[in-house]
């Protein structure tokens, strides 16, 4: 079980009603227990000899030192140690397809599966998902095997009863039961959707199913919240939704196959929404269009992508969630903001996996030094001498920030010395002439900000800085 550390926890009693439970969980207990199993994984660590007596060669001691090590310690420095774990998982095919979480196998090489009656198989990876932290297992059964469906994740409520079960702290199968506590929880991961219950879960929890009262799996049980490694009531299970669409790709290619677009974006801030017309701060800003789909499709930075495939886009999060969730290979339509209108693009997805570490593209241009005193900043264009101190390819243009005053709104909003602005008023400067230009557009246009686009390290995100 993962276990997320808190520095404090603060309890709090609070007087209400109490909640009417269910008479007994026994009845669906009985009935999904058979497709629930305990996963047990060995992994081969190599065996370190420890420090010995420092023995000069030829000394006639040698011998001597020789035999007592191999007598105290025999076989020590050959013999590679077996390291094992504990999970949980569950069936989820009468052939023998299992569910659980890749940090229970991660490394493991034998995995074996015990189910409810007793009975031990040995199960095969068939692929692993470390973005979601989902694995599939398959066993080989002489007979069918009871399975467990999933259910829809996105219908329960807070406050819906929930059943845990699995393998808590190496006790075996285990039940408890809880409410849902929250929901669409993000931890850590670019595809999280956690359901928090409160329902007890411990380490050997991981893997194990989330069941809803029709004994359909809507979660995945992965992490806690602790300060001790125990449960406190506050546990995490990846939601079905998520882990359906993981496992049908496991099951066909063995691997995932995300949906990607091929931008860098930022979710809009309240001050860039203002500052470039917006009616409300929504949608995911592109601040980098990298060779690939959608530069293809023509998309550009600075735009506000605003539905994709018919989906309205709230923030970059949720963006990268449906993106991912969208097959590879699929032709889709995506409105953007652009200058005060909207436009529909036609971009078709690339695949993630194959695209992770691409090199963002850049923009292109030059021109001569000159420096300026503007929003709080003092700013310079490039000279080769800074291209060459800062390591800047040819095709970067702008102007470099040499100074922030503290008590300007540009270093409230993280502008430092060293950043390089690009654009201003989503269109490329090169000179603090052409950004004074940018700004008395904006003033006329009757704008309250200007939007820059500032680059540090090759990292680009927009800042809107309030007009003067």
């Amino acid at each position: 079980m993962l276990v997320l550390g808190t520095a404090l926890v603060l309890a709090q009693a609070i007087a209400g009603h109490a909640r009417g439970a269910p008479e007994s969980f026994a009845d669906l207990a009985d009935k999904i227990s058979p497709s629930v199993v305990n996963i047990t994984t060995s992994t081969t660590v190599a065996q370190r000899s420890g420090p010995g007596p420092i023995v000069p060669e030829g000394s006639p001691f040698e011998d001597f030192f020789r035999e007592f090590n191999d007598r105290t310690n025999p076989g020590q420095g050959q013999r590679p140690r077996r390291s094992q774990a504990l999970g949980s998982g569950f069936v989820i095919s009468e052939d023998g397809y299992i569910v659980t979480n890749n940090h229970v196998i991660e490394g493991a090489d034998e995995i074996l599966i015990e189910f409810f009656s007793g009975k031990e198989l040995p199960a095969e990876l068939v692929g692993t998902d470390p973005n979601t932290d989902i694995a599939l297992l398959k066993v080989t059964a002489p007979a069918a095997l009871p399975f467990v469906p999933f259910g829809d994740s996105d219908v329960m409520r807070t406050g819906d009863w929930v059943m845990a079960m699995g393998n808590p702290l190496g006790q075996g199968f285990s039940v408890s039961a809880g409410i849902v506590s929250a929901r669409n929880r993000a931890l850590s991961g670019t595809y999280d959707d956690y359901i928090q219950t409160d329902a007890a879960i411990n380490r050997g929890n991981s893997g194990g199913p989330l069941f809803n009262m029709d004994g359909e799996v809507i979660g995945v049980n992965t992490a806690i919240l602790s300060p001790n490694g125990g449960s406190i009531g506050i546990g995490f299970a990846m939601s079905s939704n998520v882990v359906t669409r993981v496992v049908n790709q496991l099951k066909e290619f063995g691997e995932t196959r995300r949906g990607w677009l091929g931008v860098r974006i930022q979710d809009v801030t309240p001050d860039i929404a203002e500052s470039m017309g917006l009616e409300k701060a929504a949608g995911a800003m592109v601040t980098d269009v990298p060779d690939g789909p959608s530069k293809d499709g023509g998309m550009k930075a600075g735009d506000v992508i605003i539905t994709f495939d018919g989906k309205d886009v709230e923030d970059t999060r949720g963006l990268v969630r449906t993106v991912g969730n969208t097959q590879v290979g699929k032709a889709v339509r995506v409105v953007v903001y652009r200058e005060g209108k909207t436009e529909t693009l036609l971009i078709t997805l690339g695949r993630r996996e194959e695209a992770e570490g691409a090199i963002p593209a850049v923009a292109p241009t030059t021109e001569a030094p000159s420096t300026s005193d503007v929003l709080g900043m003092t700013l310079s264009v490039i000279t080769e001498e800074m291209r060459s101190e800062m390591e800047l390819s040819g095709n970067i243009d702008g102007l470099v920030v040499t100074e922030v005053g503290e008590d300007s709104e540009a270093f409230e909003k993280n502008i430092r010395a060293g950043d390089i602005i690009t654009e201003a008023g989503q269109r490329k400067i090169t000179s603090a002439s052409d950004l004074e230009e940018r700004i008395e557009e904006a003033k006329e246009a009757g704008r309250k900000s200007i939007l820059l686009l500032v680059r540090r390290a090759g990292e680009p995100r927009f800042v809107a800085l309030t007009l003067e």
